[in-house]
């Protein structure tokens, strides 16, 4: 299969008055400004872009299923599973951070403003190449750090665990697990650093499939060597995993930031001066996304440090409702995913109002894939978990449990979609920016302050509440501060927007619940509300005027029309 591109390759000549302007904004059916929208020929890639990376995060999702199941059935919700979940906390925090999160808002920009003024070079490649000078810049450093980093985890594995959990009785798989899963802190930062590079220059198919090669790297050392290992052999599969995202992606990577031929004359964009500058990737520029980064993503240490002093296999249950409840909105952000490195060109370039276009599109589309997603879920929990997990040493307690989990993590989905998607315009610009990070961290107060109170009565049930009002506090403050401090998005007219789009999913989750029981067996049950709750969730979307329902039927369809 070739590599998927969208966009205009930086070293083939377009001439921009060839390309028509977009007459009407696809969104909200204004008049757009001429010259500013995107072409039809770069919405249309877009579209399939989102396509091919939403089937192949979807497979990656698929086989983390696979992956969970055969944890579930081979060890079961119990000590050594905890165990496991418990040094799995250092390759989560290092994917937020190095692959999904902080590595691209951080890079994605940055590769832009160096193709921008790649562009803008001379033809004859007498300049520095801006994109080779960027990676031999940050590279050595960043990884350098990073192995370092690696090495200290290891030696400090037994700290490590002691304060993720402290009340773990028996810590010693814990930290033979951590030890091995401690690689993926430099592994999974080449990956994020090769997939920040691959997207800014519209390449999305080696990024899109990295988590199938990470879950088949993870599924295949579990079945070989768990007789042997035991549960040590998943985080063995961890490591192996993460090395294989690396491999999927550097070929390609290479080809991309090596020397340009000379002769061939690359389009300057519009606008763009040829003395541009691209912004240093400085501290100043690094602590705020790293520390809203970390603060996302201690949400899952937060849950993990108060289930710690909960009965064995609390920290399962979490863990398997939290995984399946979020396949959703991982979907939904693929959306932003494609359409980040547009943003960033829009912002690099000065084009605001194609960035504020792009930001409300975006969060509308992803909110009406994710309220499907919530719908789907709140519905229909216990046949999801029974037909995925129920098997081996994974009972129909641990079902009943994580159904009920999972049920409650749903209600913040939106909020963990809407953080995802509103972080990207933020440190777009590439300015300093605290706002984004005091925004999470004030929903990470609320989430340590609700847990702490319903931990004690309610157990699990009110650790995943609390994630729930955590993560939503912090979606309302983004989405209120997006407008009056990055871009004039209109606040209340998206707000207006998910609301209709909230009532809708409302009605799907209700006809969902009513009927799950009515089938005999829960794979019938949840074949029938895969066809009930997305008719229910569009039918309603339809009658209460959201607009999104449509333009998420449009793209459906322009996607299987330019198929035939």
């Amino acid at each position: 299969m070739s590599e998927l591109r969208t966009g205009t390759d930086p070293a083939e000549e377009v001439d921009p008055a060839a390309v028509p302007p977009v007459a009407t904004d696809s969104a909200t059916g204004s008049a757009a400004t001429p010259g500013k929208s995107e072409p039809p020929r770069l919405g249309r890639l877009l579209v399939r872009a989102a396509w091919v990376t939403a089937a192949l995060t979807a497979a990656g999702s698929l086989l983390g299923l696979v992956r969970d199941q055969t944890i579930a059935h081979l060890f079961g919700a119990g000590l050594e599973s905890d165990a496991f979940l418990i040094a799995w906390t250092v390759p989560e925090m290092a994917a937020t951070l190095l692959i999904e999160d902080a590595m691209a808002l951080l890079l994605i920009p940055a590769f832009s403003h160096a193709l921008l003024r790649r562009a803008a070079a001379a033809p004859d490649g007498s300049e520095p190449d801006p994109v080779r000078a960027l990676v031999t810049a940050t590279c050595p450093r960043l990884f350098g750090l990073l192995a370092c980093l690696a090495g200290l985890l290891m030696l400090g594995a037994p700290w490590v665990v002691r304060v993720l959990a402290p009340g773990f009785e028996d810590p010693r798989l814990a930290v033979d697990c951590t030890r091995l899963t401690s690689i993926t802190v430099l592994t999974f930062a080449l990956t994020g650093y090769c997939s920040a590079g691959l997207r800014a220059h519209g390449r999305f198919l080696a990024p899109a499939g990295v988590y199938v090669a990470y879950n088949l790297g993870v599924i295949a050392t579990m079945l070989a060597l768990h007789s042997m290992w035991g549960v040590r052999a998943a985080a063995a599969g961890v490591a192996l995993g993460s090395l294989l995202m690396v491999l999927v992606q550097l070929p390609g990577f290479v080809r991309l930031v090596g020397p340009r031929r000379p002769g061939r004359r690359t389009r300057r964009p519009p606008g763009t001066p040829r003395a541009a500058t691209i912004r240093h990737l400085g501290i100043a520029l690094l602590l705020p996304v790293i520390a809203f980064t970390l603060s996302r993503q201690s949400q899952v240490l937060v849950e993990r440090f108060f289930a710690s002093g909960l009965p064995a296999g609390a920290i399962s249950h979490l863990n398997y409702a939290q995984k399946v409840a979020q396949m959703p909105m991982v979907l939904s952000l693929m959306i932003c995913t494609v359409t980040f490195p547009a943003l960033a060109q829009a912002m690099a370039e000065g084009d605001l109002e194609r960035a504020r276009r792009r930001v409300e599109r975006d969060l509308g589309v992803a909110g009406a894939i994710v309220l499907l997603g919530t719908a789907m879920v709140l519905g229909y929990a216990p046949q999801i978990i029974e037909v995925l997990f129920q098997r081996g040493a994974f009972d129909a307690q641990d079902t009943a449990a994580t159904a009920t989990v999972m049920r409650l993590y749903a209600l913040g989905l939106l909020g963990h979609c809407l953080v995802g998607a509103l972080g990207r315009p933020f440190f777009s610009s590439a300015r300093p920016t605290w706002y984004p990070a005091a925004s999470m961290g004030a929903g990470l107060a609320v989430t340590i302050a609700a847990g702490a109170v319903t931990v004690g009565p309610w157990g699990v049930y009110g650790i995943a509440a609390a994630n729930a009002v955590g993560i939503t506090t912090t979606a309302l403050l983004l989405l209120a501060g997006l407008g009056s401090r990055v871009l004039p998005v209109d606040v209340r007219g998206v707000s207006l927007a998910l609301g209709r789009l909230i009532v809708a999913a409302a009605a799907a989750a209700t006809a969902g619940w009513a009927a799950a029981p009515l089938p005999a067996g829960p794979l019938l049950s949840l074949c029938a509300g895969c066809v009930l709750v997305p008719v229910t969730f569009v039918l309603t979307g339809l009658a209460v005027r959201a607009p999104e329902v449509l333009h998420l039927l449009a793209l459906t369809r322009q996607r299987f029309c330019h198929d035939r």
